[in-house]
């Protein structure tokens, strides 16, 4: 109940998978497929720990270093920096064309505040 009234609350709309429907959340079928495929029927834990210790190790992997297609076939982190850069130099062109050099004649016209 808790997350059916966070949803009402934060304006969430929820949506049930219809039964033998997996296809309607089809990217959590994919990561469940590729998570028993790649890591619990590759692995043959002896411990609690090992389990936690290989889980994670793939976790990382997947999440951290191997490419995904939407992206442009890129790693996560490749995706990340890139998105930073644009950021970056989104931010210093707003930057450049703010800075009084760039106001033209009209320059002194400008007012701040109540000045």
């Amino acid at each position: 109940m808790a997350v059916l009234e966070w949803c009402q609350d934060s304006k969430v709309e929820w949506h049930y998978i219809a039964p033998g429907k997996p296809m309607q959340n089809g990217f959590v079928e994919s990561l469940n497929g590729s998570f028993r495929d790649e890591c619990l029927n590759e692995t043959l834990f002896s411990s609690l720990t090992q389990a936690r210790s290989e889980i994670t190790e793939w976790k990382e992997d997947y999440n951290q270093n191997r490419p995904y297609s939407s992206p442009g076939n890129i790693t996560p982190n490749e995706f990340a920096m890139k998105i930073a850069l644009e950021n970056w130099q989104h931010e210093a062109t707003l930057k450049t064309q703010d800075s009084p050099e760039n106001w033209g004649e009209d320059a002194s016209q400008v007012r701040c505040g109540n000045l």
